[in-house]
């Protein structure tokens, strides 16, 4: 009798160590509910009106493990159509679930739900989730967190604690009203009046000393930080006064580490990074501080600073959590605007891990070479309008000079459906249609073409890309998105791209893996990535305003021959335009 009980038991403890094996391997649901709607939140002494997820500013973390299955329920309650990106997570064969609105679908109308449902492939690290429509991610993002699988350590020392800190921009009118009178009379919309960290603009600004992230952190500890670019228009320098910081991830792609005072982060993009407290306490407070990076001339940026605080807790006061506001505080020294040498010293030091177990896949070979032209230029004025862009026109962005106009209908369902007549023709320029000098005197014609055109490569399809900045309206540093991808930045350079000499120089052995990558401002960027992943992605400066203009444009990769190679069909609740 006391066998069969031992048997018994030993054949439940058997499958309940293959049940939490095959939970490991292949990951479980997690169940989230976003409800769009409308919060009263007050910044800079003044209080608006703004569109949130479950009245949330920032929204609500998004935690997830490698493997992971995530449904996502959002439902609409205010009177704008929405849509919600998972920017960075690769949505393998779930194009449906990637959020650009007019380009893998309909925007959820009000008093509608949609429920996202993708698996998280071959991910851990920092990703993050935001509104992609109109201008409404100035206050609809969060953070997405992806742990290592159960028992999967970090490839670096574990740290005491980790949080997300995540850069923002703030108006105090409305950001709707903002780009459509900019889109009315052409010209540029009015710059932001703070940048935030966690939603809080913190002590520079006015009357927002109450309104300050603080971290609070214990002497002789190392913390994990997940930096996140949300902010709209503006690349930005980060430091924290007399520490360093140590980068071990990117877009959710670990990095060789390497420790920095100050680093660089672009709209769109993520970075890991650990920050050692002082050993013992050290009796004073010290500024975390953020700053625009700009080289666009003319033209205005927000030059403005956000500030969070470091505090130690004193480890010799009665109080376990004292902080002690009364003590000195240190500030760090930030690098001029338009300091592009140390951007260009920052990315350079960006390495892809490439060991056994966290292989870089870079594309030896290449099936299918492009050449894009990144930039600004102009639209005529229409009739009987007054336009405020340079000489009377209308301001426009374009990549290889055409400036993307979004269709009334998403273009992943046309393609599914093969209805395309009317809707996007798949004629993409794979080059400049007229080459000229791109980084020195601009031509006098700076008129885009606009059209829906796409770029379509066969499945499994090895694509290099060059994106190359343009002088037309000025140089300026552009963070290009592919959404469905990570990508391997191969190579950069200032000036225009050499197509003899500059190949040879790629870093085809461990280049940095990501999703959003700055082209140089009057430079190049050379990026390399394999078309695993059939669907129709979009490609954007994220740089909102950029966007706005047109700098953008999508991929149609084609379904493979394998089952497993095609497009999944589209959910039955797909919203409808």
């Amino acid at each position: 009798m006391a066998m069969t009980i031992y048997s018994g038991l030993h054949c439940s403890l058997l499958m309940a160590t293959l049940t939490l094996l095959v939970v490991q391997a292949q990951g479980i649901t997690r169940h989230y509910d976003f409800n769009i709607q409308m919060a009263n939140v007050t910044r800079l002494c003044g209080t608006k009106s703004i569109v949130t997820v479950n009245g949330q500013f920032p929204g609500p973390e998004l935690i997830a493990r490698e493997g992971d299955r995530v449904h996502v329920r959002v439902t609409n309650h205010v009177a704008h159509n929405m849509s919600i990106h998972w920017h960075g997570v690769r949505q393998m064969r779930t194009g449906w679930a990637d959020g650009p609105a007019y380009i893998t679908q309909c925007p959820i109308q009000t008093g509608q739900t949609y429920v996202y449902k993708f698996t998280v492939t071959a991910q851990r690290g920092t990703l993050w989730w935001h509104a992609h429509i109109s201008w409404f991610r100035s206050t609809v993002y969060g953070a997405i967190v992806i742990l290592p699988k159960l028992g999967v350590p970090y490839p670096f020392p574990a740290p005491h604690k980790e949080l997300p800190v995540i850069f923002g921009e703030w108006w105090l009118s409305d950001t709707e009203a903002i780009v459509s009178t900019a889109l009315k009379v052409g010209g540029a919309p009015n710059i932001s009046d703070a940048f935030t960290i966690n939603g809080l603009p913190g002590p520079l600004y006015d009357c927002s000393a109450k309104d300050t992230f603080k971290l609070k952190v214990e002497p002789g500890k190392t913390y994990l930080l997940r930096l996140i670019n949300a902010a709209l228009n503006d690349e930005l320098f980060f430091s924290v006064a007399n520490h360093t910081l140590t980068v071990v991830e990117v877009d959710a792609v670990y990095v060789k580490p390497f420790t920095v005072k100050t680093l660089v982060i672009s709209p769109g993009q993520t970075t890991n990074v650990l920050l050692a407290t002082k050993p013992v306490y050290p009796g004073a407070n010290f500024y975390m501080l953020a700053r625009p990076y700009s080289t666009i001339r003319p033209g205005t940026f927000d030059n403005s600073t956000v500030a969070g605080i470091l505090e130690y807790r004193n480890p010799g006061s009665p109080s376990s959590s004292s902080f002690d506001k009364a003590l000195p505080i240190f500030k760090p020294m930030l690098p001029y605007y338009n300091d592009t040498n140390f951007v260009t010293n920052f990315t350079t030091k960006l390495r892809s891990l490439a060991t056994k177990q966290y292989p870089a896949a870079v594309p030896q070979s290449v099936d299918r070479r492009f050449f894009f032209t990144i930039g600004l230029g102009t639209l005529p004025c229409p009739k009987n309008m007054t336009c405020q862009g340079p000489n009377g026109t209308q301001f426009a962005a374009a990549v290889n000079n055409v400036s993307l106009v979004l269709p009334s209908t998403a273009l992943l369902q046309s393609h599914f459906t093969g209805l395309t007549s009317g809707v996007y023709a798949a004629n993409f320029p794979v080059m400049p249609l007229s080459p000229f000098n791109y980084t020195g005197t601009p031509p006098n014609n700076t008129n885009v073409a606009t059209g829906t055109k796409l770029l379509a490569v066969s499945f499994n399809t090895s694509v290099e890309l060059v994106m190359q900045d343009t002088s037309i309206l000025g140089i300026e540093s552009h963070p290009l998105h592919l959404h469905g991808f990570n990508f391997f930045v191969v190579g950069q350079g200032f000036g225009n791209y050499d197509a003899v000499n500059d190949p040879a120089k790629f870093n085809l052995v461990d280049p940095v893996e990501r999703n959003t990558v700055g082209v140089p401002a009057g430079g190049w960027v050379a990026i390399r990535f394999l078309a695993d992943n059939p669907g129709v992605w979009f490609m954007h400066c994220h740089l909102e305003v950029h966007t706005t203009w047109g700098l953008r444009m999508a991929w149609l990769v084609q379904d493979g021959s394998k089952p497993s190679q095609k497009l999944l069909p589209p959910p039955s609740d797909m919203p409808k335009c």
